[in-house]
């Protein structure tokens, strides 16, 4: 397995993971270790396919990082 595959897996398995946590009610989407899973999922996810050159997965998991860092945000500020 390449070091792209593992960041890849890796990403993916903390997004799939926080997602399995939500939809089996054990997390809440405005939970903190939930955007924070997708946070760093999505960041590695993003790295490991820029790495492998996949632009169009770039760009989902660069904007589900985006996603997630502005509901920690928003979360810090009490909203």
């Amino acid at each position: 397995m390449t070091i792209e595959n593992i960041i890849n897996s890796v990403g993916v398995f903390l997004i799939l993971l926080a997602f399995f946590l939500l939809t089996t009610g054990k997390m809440k989407p405005d939970n903190r270790l939930y955007l924070l899973m997708n946070l760093f999922g999505a960041c590695l996810a993003c790295i490991g396919s820029w790495l492998i050159h996949a632009i169009p997965f770039v760009i989902l998991e660069g904007t589900w990082a985006c996603v997630a860092a502005a509901g920690l945000v928003r979360r810090a500020g009490g909203k």
